[in-house]
This record gives C-alpha cells, structure tokens and sequence, in this order.
C-alpha cells in the first residue's frame, strides 16, 4: 500500500512509519521541516516537505495514495486554536476530495464527542465533522485518552513547589495513553479493510490523580508527592501570569474542568476498547524520572 502520514517524526508519526516501512508498504510522511528529511529517509521512508497549511501541497502528496494518517499538529501560538484546527481540517478533506483517497485515520481525542466546554478539544470536534463530510471515503476517528507525556508539564512545578496541580485531581480518574500504543493502533487501522465512519478509543492505563502522583513520586525518590486540586480561576490566572492569551488559558481551564467533571470521558466509558496498550504507568514512571533528573 501507498501510505501518506502527517506529523513528521514525532511521537506517534516515527514509531508508525517505521512499522509500516518494516511491513513492506510504501510510505510518505510530510514534514513542514525540510531539516527532518534525512530522518524520515532513514526510517525507509519518503520525505514530503511542506505545509498543511497549503491545500494544493497537501493535494499533490496524497495523490495516488490508498490510505492517508491526519493529524493536527498542536500550534499553541495561534491566536484562536480552534479556527486553525477547522483550517487545516478543511484542507484535508479538501485534499482528500480531490484525491479520492478511499481510508482516512484520522488522530481525534477523547472528549471529540462534545461540541463545548472541552477547550482545546473543541478542534477535534470539528474536524471530526469535516472529515465526515466525506461520504466515499472510510473514515477511523481515533479518540486517544491523556497523553502520559502530557505529565511532563509538571516537572517544574514539582521541582519548585514539591508538588503537581491541575484544577482536576485528587480521586478524579485518569485514563492515559502512551504513543506506541497509539501508533500501534493507527499501522492496524490504516492496513485493515474497512467501510463507513467509525469512532475507536485508545487507552494503555487507568489510575487516579493521586495514584499517578503517588507513581510518579516513587520513581523520582519523591513517595508523599501530592496531587493538588486547583481551582479553574488559578488555573487561568497562573497561565496568564506566564504570558499564555487569556483566551488560550479559559479554553486550557475548560479542558482540566471537563477532566474534573467527567464529561471528557463519558463517551469513552460507553465505548471503552477491549485492547488496551501495553505501556503502563510505571513504565512511563521511569521515562519520567529519566527526564526530571536531568531538568
């Protein structure tokens, strides 16, 4: 197969090219970098430089194609997150309407399901929308759940306040995910026959807000570390206190306050996968004192 991925050499979009290449299928992965090239022709596959942002490109690249892997890249720096998730989500259907491209995988995220009150989330809905808007073409939503790395952004916060704080915690419960699970789950859908719309969650480990904290802590000589319930308004003003749009910091409360409430993963528990990944949390424990060692 003739398979196109977007995301560069990134977390998911490295390890998935790779299996793919191994698996005998011909493989393009854009790139917006031109520096990223000798490391996508390393992996055995086909460097497309460009930007998603430029639909004639991204037409060129997915012509011929059997198969296309979509994903946003996240851009923090626009000034309204949502109307870029829309822009590119519109580029790629438009890409994929011209093309004919018959199977789409598309990256989406669990909470996709809501069309307010998830933040940043709010872009995954509505390019899921778009993507649907393709009658020819099979279409996978994937719905990852929270990303472990995410946890990484409580690394200063332990360092400097002995602490992790979000405004979800406590006995909230976390369901996370790991991206060689995701990429596992993206090089089975893009290769297996399939027809219509469909939604599919990955998920690799389920604990609470304090039992993460409690992991975490072990494996960085740090057992009591505690995980502090924040309100949304700290949140917001602590995030516009280190530069971040108020807009970007409402939208960044919202997502943490729909993790609280449970509405990101009420969709999740009617559907939840029957395969769930393989990287558990205190093997991401150990990924994460590696990092915190060496901040």
């Amino acid at each position: 197969m003739k398979i196109i991925i977007t995301g560069s050499v990134g977390h998911i979009s490295k390890p998935l090219a790779k299996a793919l290449v191994q698996n005998g299928h011909t493989v393009a992965v854009i790139s917006s970098n031109p520096e990223k090239q000798k490391d996508i022709e390393a992996l055995g596959a086909t460097a497309a430089i460009g930007s998603l942002e430029d639909v004639d490109f991204l037409t060129t690249t997915l012509a011929g194609a059997d198969a296309v892997y979509c994903m946003v890249p996240p851009k923090y720096t626009e000034p309204d997150l949502r109307a870029y998730y829309r822009r590119i989500g519109r580029n790629y259907a438009s890409a994929i309407r011209q093309t004919g491209t018959k199977r789409v995988v598309n990256l989406s995220s669990y909470g996709a399901d809501l069309d307010k009150g998830t933040g940043i989330i709010l872009g995954a809905h509505d390019v899921e929308g778009l993507l649907n808007e393709l009658p020819e073409a099979a279409i996978t939503h994937l719905r990852p759940t929270y990303f472990y790395y995410n946890l990484y952004n409580f690394v200063d916060m332990i360092k400097t306040l002995g602490f992790i704080g979000a405004n979800y915690g406590g006995d909230d419960r976390l369901v996370m995910v790991d991206p060689a699970d995701i990429a596992a789950v993206v090089a089975e859908e893009l290769t297996r026959p399939a027809s219509g719309q469909t939604v599919r969650y990955i998920a690799s480990d389920e604990r609470t807000a304090s039992e993460t904290a409690r992991c975490l802590g072990e494996a960085i000589g740090k057992p009591d570390l505690k995980w502090v319930l924040f309100t949304d308004e700290q949140v917001r003003s602590r995030m516009e206190a280190n530069g971040m749009s108020a807009q970007f910091a409402a939208d960044f409360a919202d997502l943490g306050a729909s993790i609280h409430s449970g509405a990101m993963r009420q969709d999740y528990d009617r559907h939840q996968p029957t395969d769930i990944g393989k990287v558990k949390l205190e093997d991401f424990a150990k990924e994460f004192a590696a990092t915190y060692s060496k901040a």
